[in-house]
């Protein structure tokens, strides 16, 4: 399955566009290579995903098509969620 539709089946990222717009950006590894909005991903691969000052790692369990709401959250399971401080002198 491509990386844009998980983000947005999954519901990571609200909209497709917005998470090709976050791949496009290179704020998005899979495995710890940066990965493209047509990228692959499969059961297992961790994602690594860069919102503004939050990393989010979370590692993907299960693949389809489409999901219910309630039903996107068991598409992966969070790993870790930080906060970065970016301090510029």
């Amino acid at each position: 399955m491509r990386l844009d539709k998980f983000l947005k089946i999954s519901r990571l990222i609200k909209r497709r566009t917005l998470a090709k717009e976050v791949a496009d950006q290179g704020r998005i590894s899979i495995n710890g290579v940066q990965a493209k909005a047509s990228s692959n991903v499969k059961v297992g691969d961790e994602l690594s995903v860069r919102f503004g000052q939050k990393i989010m790692r979370v590692k993907v369990e299960m693949l389809k098509e489409t999901t219910k709401k309630d039903e996107a959250n068991e598409l992966y399971s969070l790993i870790s969620e930080e906060r970065v401080s970016e301090t510029k002198e």
